[in-house]
């Protein structure tokens, strides 16, 4: 393998008594410990810009391009780990010890790191106290003019398997890190990131989740759903640049500074609130935030009518973005709802047993959407989602054809009453060009979603997708490069990665291609097909070795996959020079016939 060296900076956490955790109680230690993965250590870690290069069963290595980042990225995890911990019995929390420590380390091509940076992050993590940070002396100076943390010397401390002492410092935690200036006794507002993101050249702005009032975690899905609604509306005015939703909720359940939610996402203004419903009543409130000054521009609430004030919360905001704007565009911006609320309901319901792509949460979703178009047969976005579940069915249940027959019925119904509404056009694309093959119908849809909702990034990852292997690289490449610039944390942005990877496939740049494919990979390291495709670049680029460890990889989470339903699936609609590496690739990555 090939392999760079570089200074980085290493964090290594740990979870504390797994194995005591484990055999009181397996299933539940488990559940936690993946919620809190997707919940809040994975989505800190990418607002920090870290990179998880390794992972084990209660433990993860991550690289950072500086201290600080990671410094920052851990205070975050441990202070909202006291929080998720209060009120729950000491021998069943969840508690984390982490070490950080920056220095040489060396990359090899899997983006695998390794060396004395790593080894010390490690044995610092051992000795950091339950729910502490302990960094080495290195770490500890490139941070501590920069952020105000009450640290203890632990002085030169002997780590095992480290030949020489390593100084050492124990962060308290509870108290959130703020940054100051580098000038002795000068405080500042919050450090800027690393690599801040440009604003855009046209008013921007992200929602974040709308804090649930309710009492009733029940109610949870009904706060979500209306901010996504909210999000949906200001979309579709084309001159705005909105933060599409997979980002901006990775703030969610979070105490945050607006000031540095605006450097993350790159925006101008922020738009926060709380939902309390009870009953028939609703309540919504919302402000609007300057996030550059952290003025307050706007506020407003109201009861019962819960549409009306999801129009008039885009009506106020793009108000106060362009006051001359005319009635008619706040018209644009409203969506188009189902007339019985018992169908939104229950479309709210089924959309997170999609995240899992499994067929068991697809029969979950798939029941609860066909209740809803039995109360309103023209809701196009449940005829989207209801196809894209049986898109799942037929991809990971054995390509039933009555199945792919119900997912092609409900994605033609979904053009057909959604011809207004960019997400539902942009899900029923994909499932017509994986499930009927028609590139014509589905590369229109999107193209009809965008003149919608230019900022729709559904149709943008998935435009790249059905570009990359149907239609024309350039407009693949463009919809890729847009939908990863839009949703910066998205947790699909591996469809961009993908598709950036397969038109290198196309112009046979096989190295290019698999860079790619890695950072798909590293995105989402936990769907299997993504490791088919590094390994077929990867062994049309005669690397033959490395090919084969994805190879493994892939069989490891997908024993059944045989290279003869791979091929016959995707040859149905990608284009000829694809074809013919996914056959030469697959083959000579050793995967089963």
């Amino acid at each position: 393998m090939s392999e760079t060296r570089k200074l980085a900076a290493i964090l290594a956490a740990d979870l504390v008594g797994f194995t005591r955790l484990t055999s009181a109680d397996e299933d539940r230690t488990l559940a936690r410990l993946r919620a809190l993965r997707s919940d809040l250590i994975d989505p800190t870690i990418a607002v920090h810009n870290g990179r998880v290069f390794k992972r084990t069963g209660d433990g993860v290595l991550v690289e950072f391009r500086s201290a600080v980042d990671a410094v920052r990225c851990a205070m975050e995890v441990q202070n909202a780990m006291v929080d998720r911990n209060a009120g729950v019995l000491d021998d069943r929390r969840i508690v984390f010890r982490i070490g950080i420590h920056i220095g040489d380390v060396v990359e090899e091509s899997d983006g695998d790191l390794m060396g004395d940076a790593v080894n010390i992050a490690a044995r610092l993590e051992g000795i950091a106290q339950p729910g502490a940070i302990c960094l080495s002396e290195q770490a500890y100076w490139q941070v501590k003019a920069r952020l105000d943390i009450a640290v203890s010397d632990l002085g030169p401390t002997q780590l095992k398997n480290i030949a020489e002492p390593v100084r050492a410092f124990s962060i308290a935690v509870g108290v959130s890190p703020q940054a100051k200036s580098a000038g002795p006794g000068q405080s500042a507002g919050l450090e800027k990131p690393s690599t801040p993101l440009p604003l855009p050249d046209k008013p921007s702005i992200a929602v974040l989740a709308f804090q649930n009032m309710s009492g009733d975690p029940e109610q949870e899905y009904f706060a979500d759903g209306m901010v996504e609604d909210i999000i949906t509306g200001l979309s579709r005015i084309k001159w705005l640049f909105v933060i599409a939703r997979n980002s901006s909720f990775i703030y969610k359940g979070r105490a945050v500074d607006i000031k540095q939610v605006g450097r993350d996402l790159g925006v101008r203004y922020v738009l926060e609130g709380s939902v309390r419903k009870a009953g028939g009543r609703v309540r919504i409130t919302g402000q609007l935030v300057e996030a550059e000054t952290g003025t307050h521009l706007w506020a407003d609430g109201a009861l019962d009518d819960v549409f009306d004030l999801q129009d008039r919360i885009t009506a106020s905001v793009v108000g106060i973005i362009e006051p001359n704007l005319f009635q008619a565009e706040i018209e644009r911006a409203r969506r188009k709802r189902p007339d019985n609320l018992g169908a939104y309901d229950l479309f709210l319901r089924a959309v997170p047993h999609f995240q899992s792509v499994m067929p068991g949460d697809a029969d979950i979703a798939i029941g609860l959407l066909e209740q809803a178009l039995k109360l309103d047969p023209c809701y196009a976005s449940a005829h989207a989602l209801l196809a894209c579940g049986m898109e799942i069915r037929v991809l990971r249940g054995g390509f039933n054809e009555a199945d792919a027959a119900a997912g092609v019925r409900h994605a033609r119904l979904a053009l057909a009453h959604g011809s207004d509404d960019a997400t539902a056009l942009s899900f029923a694309a994909l499932v017509i060009l994986h499930l009927d093959h028609d590139f014509e119908a589905a590369s229109n849809a999107i193209a009809r979603a965008l003149s919608l909702n230019g900022s729709c990034a559904f149709a943008l990852y998935w435009g790249a997708h059905i570009h990359a292997f149907s239609g024309d690289p350039v407009i693949a490449e463009d919809y890729a490069n847009r939908a990863l610039r839009l949703s910066p944390f998205d947790p699909i942005s591996k469809e961009a990665y993908l598709a950036l990877g397969c038109v290198r496939l196309r112009e046979q740049r096989y190295d290019d291609a698999a860079a790619f494919y890695a950072k798909a990979v590293q995105a989402s390291p936990r769907f299997s097909s993504i490791y088919a495709w590094h390994a077929i670049a990867l062994a049309v680029a005669g690397r033959i070795k490395e090919s084969n460890l994805q190879a493994r990889r892939l069989l490891e989470l997908e024993p059944t996959f045989r290279v003869r339903s791979f091929v016959d699936f995707f040859t149905q609609f990608s284009r000829p020079e694809l074809v013919d590496r996914f056959e030469e690739g697959l083959r000579r990555s050793g995967l089963p016939e």
